[in-house]
């Protein structure tokens, strides 16, 4: 959901040359005395101005706190309780661990919740830890069940298959642990923007008939960690929902579970619908460009090098962002030429357009200084 194209409000004037203009004229009216530059009135009265201008920004900045586009921080958690929301706080990663037996039992064998699981090479300070009770069953070798990392935010994201698989809670007959999926979903808490689009969208949440809507609302409510969704129906009693992580990171299995349980709410999903969640089909593309800067600003060359290359990751952070964003080359170039390049020429990306069902994702990245050019 877009701004409507308002412009910027003020609930009361805080140009400090006009407050302090009017304190003196209505000094100068009560008193009949006109003020020279110089007069120690007039200087006093510039100082009052001066307090008034603070309250006047200050009053400004209240105002403005009630209205969703300008809330922010606690205002805009209190802002959200008219809807009935609050913030997501922050995430963990979560992945799935497979428990292996050395020889089958005759009994079911029991992992208790809270069973921790470290990362190969690591000190111990993150590991997974079970979010549920699990038994193997008697006969059986292995089970396997979710597990959510130690530290919430980002840091337990990003172990890939095989690498959580440090039993940090010895169980009896139990030989080995290792997680089959990549670990993924952990976020910091909600940021405002992402909270109040939220809450701009909480009135589709209101349906239980299946709206797109709705369905993109619940989806975004499960955790911090889902930036984007789209909801579609491919057929009839049909609906599927595709979620991107912040980052522009694709979601594994274990987010994608998440979602769905969380859409199995008897209050969310219309009795009718089958509802599927899937991963966006990435996209790659490669950046490859060469860059120029004006003989005029060669003192600047190291600073501006390292401007481009962090305009580079920022398009490219921009571009995996959002579902369906067109691979866009000119956005590249803005960019790169804004961070002070005066050319730039780029090989690749060539523009793509994309689906709602798609994310860019990037590849090999070449950027070649050009060396200095007159302007």
């Amino acid at each position: 959901m877009q701004y409507v194209d308002l412009p910027d409000i003020f609930f009361t004037p805080e140009e400090a040359a006009t407050i302090q203009q009017s304190v003196i004229t209505v000094y100068e009216g009560l008193t009949g005395r006109t003020l020279q530059p110089a007069d120690p009135v007039r200087l006093f009265l510039s100082s009052l101005a001066t307090i008034i201008v603070q309250q006047q920004v200050l009053i400004n900045q209240t105002a403005k706190g009630n209205l969703l586009r300008y809330a922010k921080g606690i205002l805009l958690d209190y802002k959200a309780e008219d809807f009935g929301l609050a913030r997501l706080s922050a995430s963990s990663a979560i992945t799935t661990l497979q428990f292996t037996l050395s020889i089958p039992l005759s009994s079911a064998t029991g992992i208790p919740p809270g069973t921790r699981v470290g990362a190969q090479g690591g000190d111990g300070s993150i590991y997974f830890a079970t979010t549920e009770y699990m038994e193997i069953p008697a006969g059986a070798t292995t089970g396997t069940v979710t597990a959510a990392c130690s530290a919430t935010g980002t840091a337990g994201n990003g172990f890939l298959p095989g690498q959580i698989n440090v039993l940090m809670d010895q169980l009896p007959f139990v030989q080995a642990v290792t997680n089959l999926t990549a670990s993924s979903g952990g976020a910091a808490a909600e940021a405002d923007e992402a909270f109040k689009e939220r809450i701009r969208t909480a009135p589709d949440s209101y349906s239980t008939a299946g709206p797109q809507g709705a369905y993109e609302f619940w989806a975004k409510s499960t955790s911090a960690a889902i930036l984007d969704v789209h909801a579609y129906s491919p057929a009839a009693g049909k609906v599927t929902i595709i979620p991107l992580l912040v980052g522009g990171e694709i979601p594994g299995q274990d987010v994608l579970d998440a979602v769905a349980e969380t859409l199995e709410e008897r209050g969310i999903r219309p009795l009718t619908d089958q509802v599927t969640v899937t991963a966006p089909s990435p996209v790659s593309y490669n950046t490859v460009l060469t860059y120029y800067i004006s003989r005029s600003r060669a003192a600047e060359v190291t600073a501006i090098q390292a401007a481009v290359t962090a305009a580079v990751a920022a398009y490219q952070l921009w571009q995996r962002s959002k579902l369906g964003r067109h691979i866009n080359p000119s956005e590249l170039i803005a960019r790169v030429m804004a961070a002070g390049a005066l050319r730039v020429v780029p090989t690749a990306p060539v523009y793509t357009a994309l689906t709602a069902t798609q994310v860019a994702q990037q590849g090999t990245t070449t950027i070649t200084y050009g060396g200095l050019v007159d302007d």
